[in-house]
């Protein structure tokens, strides 16, 4: 019988040759992107970018001379965009278990060093399960962030994925990852169906169950930063999903042992500076934090110490601290985070 992994390689390594293989819109970018950031990605080879199957954008804020880990890297096409965003000064180290695609990767590591500038190269390519990173010689607590995109949904444990990320992140780090999710437990049939799993649908979590699965690795406070519903145009495999409704979604998941499981209200607020690197009129913490430049914000609890506990400290004014205690922030809550509706049209990057 044919495993999951085996499945995953040979679907993403040897059948797809290119992101206009692909039946579904589940491993497609948005087209909107920044400026500064499609810059970055027209220095990339056209080789790598060819064969990017990516769901989303991880290219989180203010990474200048970080260390960041990509699990489930592919071809490599985030990993030489992270590289741009950490500088010569900072590292990326990209994870996969497809052979053919970590041999894209490599293939094209000097071409980035010299199109960036660099006098060396700043990243490097392990091979490697991700649900099995203690096993891949990665030191505990050296990784400031940690991205992924469209990959956990891939993975057999889910769970180990993210206990394992948690334990190579410092204190203050955090997870910032792409995935799908589905609106509801994906049935036997269709997690079962190679095509589906494949395109990223039969393996995707039911949005509950990951954040469960997030607080239990020891990510109190998951933070949604953006979504988009998912289309299926192909009439056959939109016969055998049925009515399941899936999203693609991207996540923020800080290490910070002091969040509390709920929103608490401190009488708590920010001002943030303009400070930091390509966001100078906002600051966008999550799907629910756009803090305008210069603007006093009220903030609950868990986001104060995101800002405060975290690499963005220096960009913001903090007010007020945890000697009183006002009840829960008002307007947190339940029920499906995603943004319901028609799928926006999207394209391969």
């Amino acid at each position: 019988m044919t495993s999951t992994h085996d499945l995953v390689r040979d679907y993403y390594g040897e059948q797809l040759k290119s992101s206009a293989d692909l039946r579904t819109s589940a491993c497609c970018d948005p087209e909107v992107l920044p400026d500064y950031l499609k810059a970055m990605l027209a220095r990339i080879h056209p080789e790598v970018t060819a064969r990017y199957y990516g769901c989303g954008l991880v290219a989180p804020t203010e990474l200048r001379g970080k260390r960041v880990i990509d699990l489930g890297c592919g071809s490599g096409r985030d990993v030489y965009l992270l590289a741009q965003l950490v500088g010569p000064e900072g590292e990326v180290v990209g994870v996969d278990m497809t052979p053919s695609q970590l041999a894209v990767a490599r293939e094209h590591e000097e071409f980035h060093r010299e199109q960036f500038g660099y006098a060396r190269s700043n990243v490097r390519f392990v091979d490697g399960q991700i649900e099995s990173l203690d096993q891949l010689g990665l030191e505990p607590g050296s990784f400031d962030v940690v991205v992924s995109n469209c990959v956990v949904n891939l993975a057999t444990d889910k769970g180990a994925v993210l206990r394992g990320a948690a334990q190579l992140l410092r204190a203050g780090g955090e997870m910032y990852f792409a995935d799908v999710y589905a609106d509801r437990r994906v049935p036997d049939a269709v997690r079962q169906d190679p095509l589906l799993y494949g395109e990223c649908l039969g393996g995707a979590q039911y949005w509950n169950d990951f954040l469960d699965a997030a607080k239990g690795a020891g990510f109190r406070d998951p933070r949604l930063v953006a979504d988009r519903a998912l289309s299926i145009d192909d009439p056959a495999l939109a016969r055998r999903v049925g009515p399941l409704r899936f999203y693609s979604a991207t996540y923020r998941l800080f290490k910070l042992d002091a969040l509390e499981s709920q929103c608490e209200d401190y009488g708590q607020a920010v001002i943030y500076q303009g400070t930091v690197e390509g966001s100078p009129d906002r600051f966008i913490l999550d799907k629910h934090h756009d803090i305008e430049t210069g603007k006093v914000f009220p903030v609950c609890g868990n986001t104060w110490r995101m800002l405060q506990d975290t690499r963005f400290a220096p960009h913001f004014t903090f007010l007020g601290d945890f000697s009183r205690h006002y009840g829960v922030f008002a307007g947190c809550g339940g029920g499906l985070p995603f943004t319901t509706g028609a799928a926006p049209a999207a394209s391969c990057c």
